[in-house]
């Protein structure tokens, strides 16, 4: 028996400008453009190769866009940031644009996350070899070593704090159906772009720079968790500031 599950889309949201005031708090213009959803997590970097940047929060409750959690610092990629649709795999770059937010999982027993949450064991992993297209950016459940993907696969568990609590972005990921076969491997119909890399998460800082991924201190990833409402469609925004 197989098990599917259908790729998340893109928001294709239109990003511009800065800064209004709203509730105390400066709520940049740009939210204004942002019409399908009405949580986001705004990632913004003072220059392409900064490795920390800065998070936000908003809500949109009648029209109004209103800062919902205090701002950190987040550790960036190690190569600065790159704008999404130039992204390369193995550069450390950070992509900018907007991505939706659509579930997460940790090694930490879920936290009261209203986004679906799976807590990872010894067998999870993130396989993203560009010679297995089928498999590429997907998440994987089955007992396999994965010895053939060299390192292009993370065994999720072995990243210790990290990982503890992960949101998942919706950054190259597979467009078609994924299926799982007789030997427990995920593969997708519609292949993502291999030469954009994989696994760009939201997830838990251990204090240096990542591959592409924004982390942040743990306490404030897992009120994050909390926070974050599929109903309200949340999106993460990451910019370079003007």
């Amino acid at each position: 028996m197989t098990k599917t599950w259908h790729a998340f889309l893109v928001l294709p949201l239109v990003l511009s400008g800065l800064i209004a005031p709203t509730s105390g708090h400066a709520a940049p213009v740009l939210l204004s453009g942002i019409t399908d959803s009405k949580q986001v997590v705004l990632v913004t970097a003072k220059s392409w190769n900064a490795t920390t940047g800065t998070v936000r929060t908003f809500e949109k409750n009648n029209k109004t866009w209103t800062a919902t959690h205090s701002s950190t610092t987040a550790n960036l990629g190690y190569g600065g940031l790159v704008s999404g649709n130039k992204r390369k795999q193995r550069t450390g770059k950070t992509p900018t644009g907007t991505y939706a937010i659509k579930w997460a999982f940790g090694i930490k027993p879920d936290p009261g996350a209203s986004l679906k949450y799976t807590k990872v064991g010894d067998y999870d992993a993130w396989t993203y070899n560009p010679r297995v297209p089928s498999t590429y950016n997907v998440f994987q459940t089955t007992n396999k070593k994965w010895l053939s993907y060299g390192n292009y696969v993370e065994r999720l568990t072995t990243y210790g704090k990290q990982y503890n609590y992960v949101a998942v972005l919706d950054f190259n990921l597979p467009k078609g159906k994924i299926t799982q076969g007789s030997n427990g491997i995920n593969r997708t119909d519609q292949s993502a772009n291999t030469a954009r890399g994989g696994g760009i998460f939201l997830h838990v800082s251990n204090g240096k720079n990542t591959a592409g991924c924004i982390a942040v201190p743990q306490k404030y990833m897992k009120n994050l968790l909390r926070w974050l409402d599929p109903k309200k469609n949340p999106v993460i925004v990451i910019r370079v500031k003007n």
